[in-house]
């Protein structure tokens, strides 16, 4: 069944930019350079393959190295794969793909040990076995960690390491993709970029290869106050809808319950204080001292994270306060366990070893992104999807604590395998269609960001959503009467995230119920038969065009 939205159209079907005036080429041109991408490229390589990565700014800049609880792995004998796919299937309310959840639990225990091949440390005990704790929604402790509370910077540091010292990949730094390139077939067959004159081009190229490989991370900065660093963007989920690509589950944006509160002027990225601290026995608290998650939910605290973020919006719509309390003050041996977090909170003037910590839901992750199969491959030939920028079904409406990072080194390997097969020989890449429209005007970003926390944030409602869809409306239809913006980064990034904005709106608007991180006030209840994904693509004239899709059904046809 297919979902008009005839409002929202105007969305360019490419971003206009000058034509590439240099080039390189690869086997493999991989987009993104946190776990999911450096993996990729590792796999690549070790199938021979020539690889190319672009970066938006360093190598090292992307939402992994902010990663503080860790990676889920079933590596106690008292656990199992079994219970883990249970606990992934209860946080997704009904739509976690099956067989996704099922590689991501039971190839989950190889990959880290390859990761840990690759040079990754995790805290161990006294013998030498590898310390394991647990996060919200877990049954089991399976969750390892690097440095108390630093696992992400850990990670980065390991696969950094790695692909500097492999001469077969290419580092392109500071660099912001633009859009698809296809040969005459449609196939994938390299990416346009903008290099910022920090690397060793400048201004708009072209990255010639036989597969890309999005794994931009997720679109947090689409709103005021997200824990995303400034990069994620959405650019690769916007780059996939103007290729024609599916993207699916995009109104499932996870609010992480505990960002540091900062502040009622606070914007951009904010602090994360992991629930890995709640874990360690860290409870919240209202105005009053009382813990209100008990009895909330079975787990309390460690309920999973749409829980625990639709608990503290409720207390903070009851008391009409902007945070809420966390206590960590009986955390054991707080300080050695959780330096990162503990110098973040001394640092905004407030000592978590003495004092309540202030925090609040913000802006985490996305669950949704470009449709995938078991094989990262997305609807468009030659173009695979990684990592928060991808929607391979193991998250469905709420992603599982400390699933993420294993999501990126499972289906970076699986990439990899489907890479190692074959690629077809290069093919040169058709002259792009002209931009359909202009871009947004830098000045329209606030718009964006203001229109997404205030009316599509962790609680939502018709009315809301309604406001919302007319001002993103209002920008894009600005776009299709006037020149547009100058080309150029902020303008390109402004357009990315009312791409996405607009995406995640309409399918917000679409689904009429409350299930996982989407929460509608006027439709309070789960409905079996909204037990469907929403896919969204965008039309040759810049609509977007919702289709419901039945759980199992799958969208990726064999290339």
């Amino acid at each position: 069944m297919t979902l008009t939205t005839p409002a929202r159209t105007g969305l360019p079907t490419r971003l206009a930019a000058p034509a590439p005036g240099w080039e390189l080429a690869a086997d493999v041109c991989v987009v993104g350079s946190g776990v999911a991408g450096l993996c990729v490229a590792l796999h690549a390589r070790a199938a021979g393959l020539s690889v190319a990565v672009v970066t938006k700014v360093r190598v090292d800049d992307g939402s992994t190295r902010w990663a503080q609880g860790g990676i889920a792995a079933v590596l106690d004998p008292a656990d199992t794969a079994e219970a883990h796919a249970r606990d992934t299937e209860v946080a997704g309310v009904g739509l976690c793909e099956p067989a996704a959840v099922r590689a991501l639990v039971t190839e989950g225990p190889a990959r880290l040990h390859q990761l840990i091949d690759w040079g990754a440390g995790f805290d161990r005990d006294a013998a030498g076995a590898l310390l394991l704790t647990r996060e919200g929604g877990h049954s089991a402790d399976r969750i390892v960690h690097a440095g108390g509370d630093a696992t992400g910077a850990e990670v980065m540091r390991a696969l950094c390491e790695a692909v500097h010292a492999d001469p077969g990949v290419t580092l392109v730094e500071h660099a912001m993709v633009l859009d698809l390139l296809t040969d005459a077939g449609g196939r994938a067959a390299g990416v346009t970029l903008h290099v910022l004159g920090e690397g060793s081009e400048d201004g708009v190229g072209a990255v010639r290869a036989r597969a890309v490989v999005l794994a931009t991370g997720g679109m947090g900065q689409v709103y005021a106050a997200t824990t995303n660093p400034a990069v994620s963007t959405g650019d690769g989920v916007a780059l996939g809808l103007r290729a024609g690509a599916v993207a699916t589950d995009l109104e499932f944006v996870q609010f992480h319950p505990t960002s540091l509160y900062l502040g009622p002027g606070a914007r951009g990225q904010q602090p994360l204080v992991s629930e890995a601290l709640r874990g360690e026995g860290a409870v919240l608290r209202d105005g009053a001292g009382e813990r209100f998650m008990v009895g909330a939910h079975p787990l309390a605290e460690l309920a999973p994270r749409d829980v625990v973020a639709k608990g503290i919006t409720r207390v903070q719509l009851r008391d009409g306060v902007d945070h809420v309390w966390l206590d960590a003050r009986a955390v054991p041996d707080l300080e050695r366990r959780f330096p990162t977090i503990v110098a973040r909170c001394r640092a905004a003037g407030v000592d978590p070893l003495t004092d309540l910590v202030p925090v609040t839901p913000a802006a985490h992750y996305a669950s949704g992104g470009l449709v995938t199969d078991l094989a990262g491959r997305t609807t468009v030939p030659g173009l695979y999807a990684c990592g928060e920028a991808a929607c391979t079904g193991v998250h469905g409406a709420n992603r599982l604590a400390s699933n993420s990072l294993l999501e990126g080194l499972v289906f970076a390997a699986r990439i990899g395998a489907e890479l190692a097969r074959g690629l077809p020989p290069s093919a040169p890449a058709r002259e792009a269609a002209p931009a359909t429209a202009g871009l947004l005007d830098p000045a329209g970003r606030r718009t964006v960001t203001d229109t997404m926390s205030g009316r599509v944030a962790a609680l939502r409602s018709g009315a809301g959503l309604a406001e919302a869809g007319a001002a993103l409306t209002a920008l894009a239809r600005g776009l299709t009467e006037g020149p547009g913006a100058d080309p150029g980064v902020a303008s390109w990034e402004a357009t990315d995230l009312l791409t996405v904005a607009g995406a995640l709106t309409a399918a917000a608007t679409a689904r009429e119920e409350t299930r996982g991180c989407h929460w509608r006030e006027d439709h309070p209840d789960t409905e079996e038969d909204w037990r469907v994904h929403l896919d969204v693509q965008l039309d040759d004239d810049g609509a977007l065009r919702l289709t419901r899709r039945p759980v199992g059904t799958p969208v990726v046809t064999p290339w």
